[in-house]
């Protein structure tokens, strides 16, 4: 599949714009995602082996996810469980509506397999996201493995007041999501990277456990019901010194796992003009590119942990090489944006088939950071 994908329908595609290309798939996917038989036969077609993976008190029944970007809106929650992902974490959300940075605001880098993007968080908001994943659970459509909802400032908020934004949001789709991803890094939404600052994240944080202790009511439900996991997404760029301060809001503010890593400001060399155009671009680079990069942030997480708090894994995987490197550097869990991108559907079942291979008679618990530790 991932032959006639890159063949075939990639060059039609990449014909258009990026971000016109992402509507009209999505679009698909959102129709494919209401209808049963279509869903069911996507996930015939996929047969993804199981390997499953048990992290932050969720149940994984696989190790590979969808990266938050994919679908903001939740538009297509059920076809990412037919299409063979572990797990799928939906958003970034914000709290207010917004339409994110003007046109164009993505673009492909090729040769290199990367994508930059500067979308600024456009979204529906938290209410009209609550909406449709309220009527997804209420058509039985909801998928069997973990959805994760990716937090996001909307860009009106002052920084000053980011804590009661994130909590805003976090109040209304608490019900509805198995895990909260809190986006600190993405580079394209002003002055938004200030909030990795220790002081900035530990009130976040604990503005969002505050709800965990005291969670919004369920009609008829007195029952205590367990607080939901929220990891932090990082940033490659930040300095080793910065990370550790993050790691070390693990314990006061119940941190459940960190997200490596976002996109990238950094742009790799190149002497191609058509390259160089594109990676003049500002935003954030994802892609092949970002594979090291966020590979070293995983092993350097995971040493300073002590391989006790679960790292999910993102940023230039394409093969089942680059899925294991990041897997034995530290990440419990991995995610995959760019790469589907770039090869299709067909990546899932390839990735998790190799990875089971990999493992062959091991425990999952026993190859995460096995690198690592040398």
């Amino acid at each position: 599949m991932s032959w006639l994908y890159r063949q075939v329908a990639r060059p039609l595609l990449f014909l258009q714009d990026s971000e016109s290309v992402h509507h009209q798939v999505l679009g698909g996917l959102a129709w494919a995602a209401r209808h049963r038989l279509v869903s069911g036969a996507l996930a015939s077609f996929q047969a993804t082996p199981s390997l499953p993976v048990q992290a932050f008190g969720c149940s994984f029944p696989n190790p590979l996810g969808l990266a938050a970007g994919m679908d903001k809106q939740g538009a297509a929650v059920p076809v990412w469980e037919a299409l063979g992902f572990g797990f799928c974490e939906l958003g970034g959300v914000t709290r207010h509506a917004q339409p994110g940075n003007p046109l164009p605001r993505m673009f492909r880098a090729v040769p290199d397999e990367a994508l930059i993007n500067r979308m600024g968080f456009n979204n529906g908001g938290a209410d009209e996201m609550a909406r449709r994943l309220a009527e997804w659970r209420s058509q039985g459509r909801w998928p069997r493995h973990p959805v994760g909802i990716n937090l996001g400032k909307s860009k009106i908020t002052p920084l000053q007041e980011a804590a009661s934004d994130y909590a805003d949001s976090f109040t209304k789709l608490w019900a509805l999501a198995d895990f909260f991803v809190v986006n600190v890094s993405s580079p394209n939404t002003p002055n938004l990277r200030q909030l990795q600052d220790r002081a900035a994240l530990e009130e976040i944080l604990l503005s969002l456990q505050a709800i965990n202790r005291c969670p919004p009511s369920k009609a008829g439900d007195d029952d205590p019901r367990p607080p939901k996991p929220i990891l932090v997404k990082v940033s490659p760029d930040l300095s080793w010194e910065a990370l550790d301060d993050i790691v070390s809001l693990a314990g006061p503010c119940g941190l459940a796992g960190i997200v490596a890593t976002n996109t990238t400001l950094t742009r790799p060399e190149s002497a191609r003009p058509d390259l160089a155009a594109i990676y003049s671009e500002s935003g954030g680079l994802s892609g092949r590119p970002l594979r090291q990069r966020s590979t070293e942030v995983i092993r350097h997480l995971y040493r300073q942990t002590g391989g006790k708090l679960p790292i999910m894994g993102v940023g230039g995987i394409t093969t089942v090489d680059d899925a294991w490197e990041k897997v034995t550097a530290g990440a419990s869990l991995l995610q995959i944006y760019s790469s589907l991108v770039y090869e299709g559907p067909g990546i899932v079942p390839t990735l998790v088939r190799g990875l089971k291979e990999r493992v062959a008679g091991a425990s999952w618990s026993s190859v995460v950071g096995s690198s690592s530790h040398r």
